[in-house]
């Protein structure tokens, strides 16, 4: 049988280990060429399947090292961890208000699905242009802590990115932290994006924005502008930066600092905008955070936003330190099901369907946008088709199929077939495993959350109604269960 090259299965690694502490994987990087560190996964999978990123032999997970997702307020820092994902950081009040401009970034970043296993870090150190929380930290001025058997270095974020997805991490270095100083008494910040949708857009532009104001809240005493999506690499705008130095937070110094911004940067074209579009563009949303900055208006992302993530359990036993070959078996409980079997280097989508016989489980995307294979691990929602079977080892994991019990629908089940939830069908399963985890975060979502809550799960056949009424009346009826 001839397979169509998008249902070939793409590459995959040969090895992984579970780090199991940090000198633990300092140690395996120092030992091993071929070893690349995953801690989200988000788009190393994906470009490994893809065959984007070669060379990478084994996987070297640090996910399980809770340390790393440690969130450390300092004298005027904020210590992120290498672990921290982008919904960590939003479920930390203190820590939206000491950086909110990453924050917002950070709410800007996929899905929720995609947010709860996606790192800060990660989207350093993936160093796409594109990515949002990259012009936030240049803008903080954050650093990035790199670690070695030989010893530590830190290194701003704009000299650690040295060009197009590349950075200045050698071999056997890891990001073992982030710093980000935080804004203080007298600093605003401010993060914006251009897309070409409302919900996980690659951004066509992203900016940030952050001065430190005098009494007066008009003069400038520290500026920093950063922007995204223009160039090869994350950029800076000095003529920008001196304009507000000088001018402050007038009407005629933000006018001039929007014209400067056009003038300093020369966009490039690829398949989400011209360089024109993003040329008119540029002055446009500078204008308008300048404009923001002066007036106040610089809101945090919605505390009440959901995360379709509930407390993670206590593992009923350690997961395997080293699954170096792909035929080595983790122990999944499925659905409520022990499951042992290899994990073959396959997703978790893939084993789940090959191995562990759920097949309710569909892949929509294989790249963790459409939402059709979301799964609960460990009560959080996550994309399966972008999580390392390896990675489920030791954990409880819940698809379509662990829904009903003893053949009875659950509350979101029956809604969805009696509000015409449900369509061709293809998508149903990742809806409802999304639903069920917003319902257990969110027992009565306003209309605002269910759309919030299921931003990150597509319907190709037509809108939305039907699905979101569902989920309202299941929440009439008693929730998740």
């Amino acid at each position: 049988m001839q397979l169509h090259p998008v249902q070939r299965r793409g590459a995959s690694p040969s090895g992984y280990v579970a780090a199991t502490s940090l000198d633990h994987a300092l140690a395996v990087l120092a030992e091993h060429d071929d070893v690349r560190i995953i801690a989200g996964g988000t788009d190393l999978l994906l470009e490994v399947h893809r065959g984007a990123r070669t060379g990478v032999g084994t996987l070297l997970d640090i996910s399980r090292l809770a340390h790393l997702r440690s969130i450390t307020p300092g004298d005027g820092v904020l210590h992120l961890g290498a672990g921290v994902t982008h919904h960590d950081l939003l479920a930390d009040a203190a820590a939206v208000a000491a950086v909110l401009p990453l924050a917002q970034a950070c709410a800007e970043i996929g899905s929720p699905a995609l947010r709860n296993r996606a790192t800060v870090a990660g989207n350093i150190v993936t160093a796409s242009p594109a990515n949002d929380t990259i012009s936030a930290l240049v803008a903080l001025g954050a650093s990035v802590r790199l670690q070695s058997l030989r010893g530590e270095r830190v290194v701003p974020v704009e000299q650690f990115i040295t060009g197009f997805r590349t950075v200045d991490l050698a071999a056997d270095e890891m990001v073992v932290g982030v710093d980000v100083p935080t804004l203080g008494a007298t600093g605003r910040g401010l993060y914006a994006k251009v897309g070409n949708r409302s919900q996980q857009a690659i951004s066509v532009v992203h900016a940030a924005v952050v001065v430190h104001v005098a009494a007066d809240g008009i003069s400038v005493t520290h500026a920093r502008v950063a922007m995204g999506s223009v160039a090869a690499t994350i950029v800076r705008l000095p003529e920008v930066e001196d304009q507000l130095l000088s001018g402050g937070l007038t009407a005629d110094s933000i006018a001039a600092a929007a014209e400067l911004a056009g003038q300093s940067v020369h966009p490039i074209s690829d398949v989400r905008a011209t360089a024109d579009y993003r040329a008119d563009i540029v002055p446009v949303v500078v204008q308008r955070m300048l404009t923001a900055l002066r007036d106040g208006r610089t809101l945090p992302p919605p505390a009440t936003a959901p995360h379709l993530r509930t407390p993670q359990r206590t593992p009923q036993r350690t997961p395997a330190a080293l699954a170096s070959g792909d035929g080595t078996a983790v122990q999944v409980s499925v659905n409520g099901r022990h499951v042992q079997a290899p994990h073959h280097g396959l997703t978790l989508l893939d084993w789940l369907r090959d191995e562990a016989g759920a097949t309710g489980t569909k892949e929509g995307c294989a790249e963790g946008e459409c939402g059709a294979c979301t799964v609960l691990m460990d009560g959080e929602a996550v994309l399966s088709c972008l999580v390392p079977a390896a990675r489920a080892d030791a954990t409880d994991v819940v698809t379509v199929e662990g829904l009903a019990t003893d053949g009875e629908l659950s509350p979101v089940q029956q809604a969805y077939v009696e509000c015409g939830g449900v369509q061709c069908g293809f998508c149903t399963p990742g809806f409802l495993v999304a639903s069920t985890a917003l319902l257990a975060e969110c027992p009565q979502p306003t209309r605002e959350q269910v759309v919030q809550g299921l931003s990150g799960n597509l319907c190709r056949c037509t809108g939305y109604r039907g699905i979101f009424e569902a989920v309202e009346q299941a929440a009439a009826a008693g929730g998740a269960r």
